[in-house]
């Protein structure tokens, strides 16, 4: 049994010359006192020399560890020590598996993918039942943001007429936080027995994901004032004693593309039209690189009446279970895992074909 031998690429991003120079031009950076008067660009750099510096660790830690894996194998099979053997393969097993993840996180490259991330939901056609559709799918994103220690801000919340949600937007904080989410936006379709209906009849409903990163003044945005129209109304949903006392809340609409943004998370209509502004900013560029990345494939912002088209996972519970990615063909019968949450497999599969 020979050990055989494979070169590491972590997905072809992990240049590791490169990488060296770079930390030693992070690490002059964050070291000179006057980069700490702008705080919020010394926290984003440190944030990356570190992350860097954990990288060429563990990139060092592998090498090192196949090196004396090698050594021990030769010693083991010259010794005819199966058991020595079966150790060995069982430490490379693991190593392979620490391997893996980490070329996971090296797809996490563009430009926005370490950044914060606005989440949307839009309940589609079919009232109440898609309304609780837009609801579940909102609490399974905040329940994945939890479990990886992201933060879950609310943004705005537009309730349903008797259950759920006909629209909100989060605001999920966290290393990452884009890369891992951005595979998100598209229309998910849940097929179930009504906990509406009466007649305990099996329903189709539909509801449509948006996620676009949060971008700061770095991303030059030209809009015409006369673009743009703006609607203020009640705040509903999160907001204690502020809620629909002050027509607080704040919805842009860029009228050239017809997106729209909302928000009500200030207590202020400046404050609130401030980050709705900062949110139509960092959505519209979105749209534009996702153009022209991915025009043949993927017409993300115009999903249409959120129903058959432009689906990227189907949610069955009924009459069988299973919740299938329709692009990576990725599937699972563990519905309320992923229903709560754990819906790792499908953003790993899409970043590994992304990539791929």
């Amino acid at each position: 049994m020979k050990l055989k031998k494979v070169p590491l690429s972590f997905g072809g991003f992990f240049d590791y010359d490169n990488a060296k120079l770079k930390l030693e031009e992070l690490t002059h950076l964050v070291e000179d006192p006057k980069l700490w008067d702008d705080q919020e660009r010394a926290l984003k750099l440190t944030s990356e020399k570190n992350l860097l510096e954990e990288n060429l660790v563990f990139y060092d830690d592998l090498i090192d560890s196949l090196k004396n894996s090698e050594e021990l194998v030769e010693l083991a099979e010259l010794e005819n020590d199966e058991d020595m053997l079966k150790d060995i393969y069982a430490h490379l097993e693991s190593l392979k598996q620490d391997a893996k993840e980490k070329e996971l996180l090296s797809l996490l490259s563009g430009k926005f993918d370490k950044n914060d991330a606005y989440l949307e939901v839009h309940s589609g056609s079919g009232g109440t039942e898609a309304q609780d559709w837009a609801e579940m799918l909102l609490r399974m994103y905040s329940r994945w943001a939890e479990k990886h220690k992201y933060k879950v801000s609310y943004v705005e919340e537009t309730e349903g007429d008797v259950a759920g949600l006909k629209s909100a937007t989060i605001k999920i904080s966290g290393m990452n936080a884009y890369g891992w989410l951005k595979g998100e936006t598209g229309v998910h379709r849940l097929v179930r027995i009504s906990p509406f209906d009466s007649n305990a009849r099996r329903h189709t409903s539909f509801a449509s994901i948006n996620v676009y990163p949060v971008v700061d003044d770095s991303i030059n945005i030209e809009l015409n004032p006369a673009d743009i129209k703006m609607d203020t109304y009640r705040s509903s949903g999160a907001g204690g004693q502020h809620v629909n006392k002050t027509e607080s809340a704040v919805r842009l609409t860029h009228i050239p593309s017809g997106v729209v943004v909302s928000c009500q998370t200030e207590r202020s209509q400046f404050a609130n039209r401030d980050q709705a502004m900062n949110m139509l900013k960092a959505k519209l560029y979105e749209i534009e690189q996702r153009k022209k990345e991915e025009e043949a494939e993927q017409k993300w912002e115009n999903q249409g009446d959120n129903g058959w088209g432009y689906q990227i996972r189907s949610y069955v519970l009924q009459p069988y279970k299973m919740i299938k990615d329709l692009r990576t063909s990725v599937e699972t019968s563990d519905d309320k895992s992923v229903l709560d949450g754990e819906i790792d497999i499908f953003l790993s599969a899409f970043l590994a074909k992304k990539g791929s």
